[in-house]
């Protein structure tokens, strides 16, 4: 059969009535770059009920359910595309990204090793390598996969970018700071390459030169949130109350889809946190985990937390900002409720609705806790607990400060004291280190409030 003159009936219900196969494949793909996802997959699919071993719908397809957390589809239709056609090494270098956000970095390996043997010269292949490598800790050898992808391509973005993350890492900041600023000459505005070299100048004590950055990119964009917040937060003119709606929703959609990854090799830690001080509270309450209440996960993200904190759960809701971030989570099949909204706003909104409230590095985007906690308090009914985490501030006589990275960091009496004034008895205040960042540990506090004595509920 031709399948350039295979008609597929009904392939878009909103535009065209009869397409041939390849045209139909060219509409799912604009659309799919247009991100409409929903008509993209369905075009995929009608292609595929018409052409079943059609080997590129098949891969758009996986990739496509990969973007929408659906990961163990997205294998089933990569590799089946691999299988209808071997020979082209994209497809095995994106099989080797799916596979790595699900930690099965063998066969991750293997995929992008595929990929480079079938094209030495696959830039992609090489980066994506050296990621691997780096997760695992072979580092020496996450470099040299690095440096081949730049010689392959002198103008990878990325790969320089993931250089500068590793000579940070190994506490080379100089040198980090070299491929950052030759990622900037490549692509001026790469956001993430322009916020890395602040960073690194930040990690140097060089805060000043930070700020400069920042200020450069406000400059070339002056409605960037991002920019924005970091030039707040390098410099302290204009610092916010709190990290801008702009802000969390322009930086947590756009890494969304590979957030938990990069979180598993910063050694993330605060869910965990949550979950145990948690369970702490509950054993010390004389309560038994039993899915008993309803538990609210404030700035869920992901969803980390649901599935740890859902033996206490008769029903979960998470609240995000990040419709990325939301989507991911919905994947996890944990939640009842996925809500996208300002926390302090839903919280606000819902007074004596939650039995638990959770919230694992959420509030480290805000400066005062003040207003977010009496809303915390509010929306808990009688009884309630509320477990939270935040960046451990250094000096005793801030409040809280907000930090050149970025994030606020709250001092340990302060929060005792917002807490309190907030109507909490504060039943614990412990120090851990919630992620490694910069190749150093990142001090937090966890928090556990009661708005009374824990009760089982009737």
């Amino acid at each position: 059969m031709d399948m350039t003159e295979t008609p597929l009936r009904n392939a878009d219900p909103d535009a065209v009535q009869e397409l041939s196969i390849d045209e139909a494949l060219q509409v799912a793909v604009q659309l799919h770059r247009l991100s409409q996802l929903g008509d993209a997959e369905t075009i995929y699919r009608r292609i595929l009920e018409a052409l079943p071993e059609h080997p590129d719908a098949q891969h758009f397809l996986g990739i496509l359910l990969h973007q929408r957390g659906r990961n163990d589809e997205a294998i089933e239709r990569i590799e089946e595309s691999i299988r209808l056609d071997p020979s082209l090494p994209d497809r095995h270098n994106n099989l080797g990204n799916v596979l790595l956000e699900l930690e099965r970095r063998d066969e991750a390996a293997a995929a992008y090793r595929r990929a480079i043997a079938l094209d030495p010269r696959h830039a992609d292949a090489y980066n994506n390598l050296g990621a691997l490598l780096r997760a695992q800790g072979h580092l020496e050898q996450a470099h040299e996969a690095y440096l081949k992808a730049v010689e392959l391509d002198p103008e990878h973005v990325d790969a320089y970018n993931n250089l500068g993350n590793l000579m940070s890492g190994r506490g080379q900041v100089k040198q980090a700071v070299a491929y950052y600023c030759k990622a900037i000459t490549l692509m001026p505005d790469h956001p993430q390459a322009r916020r890395l070299l602040g960073i690194a100048y930040y990690t140097l004590g060089q805060v000043d030169k930070a700020a400069e950055v920042f200020q450069q990119w406000l400059q070339d964009e002056p409605d960037n949130p991002i920019a924005q917040h970091m030039y707040a937060a390098s410099s302290g003119q204009g610092v916010p109350q709190r990290a801008s709606d702009a802000y969390i929703e322009s930086t947590f959609d756009g890494f969304a889809a590979s957030f938990d990854a990069k979180l598993g090799k910063l050694g993330y830690r605060a869910p965990d946190l949550v979950a145990a001080a948690l369970e702490a509270a509950c054993a010390e309450a004389g309560v038994q985990a039993a899915r008993q209440w309803s538990v609210l996960d404030a700035g869920c993200g992901t969803g980390l937390c649901g599935p740890l904190v859902a033996p206490y759960a008769s029903r979960i809701v998470g609240v995000d900002l990040s419709s990325g971030m939301l989507q991911r989570a919905q994947t996890r099949s944990v939640y009842d409720e996925l809500v996208k909204a300002e926390l302090q706003a839903y919280l606000a909104d819902h007074a004596d609705e939650f039995d638990v409230v959770i919230s694992a590095d959420t509030l480290v985007y805000f400066g005062a806790l003040d207003s977010v906690l009496a809303a915390a308090f509010r929306a808990l009914r009688p009884g309630g607990l509320l477990v939270f985490t935040v960046e451990e501030g250094s000096d005793a006589a801030d409040a809280y400060r907000i930090n050149p990275h970025g994030r606020y960091s709250h001092e340990r009496g302060y929060v005792r004291r917002a807490m309190e004034q907030a109507g909490f008895a504060v039943k614990a205040i412990n120090a851990a280190e919630l992620r490694m960042e910069g190749g150093k540990p990142v001090g937090g506090l966890v928090v556990t409030g009661g708005k009374m004595a824990l009760q089982v509920l009737s």
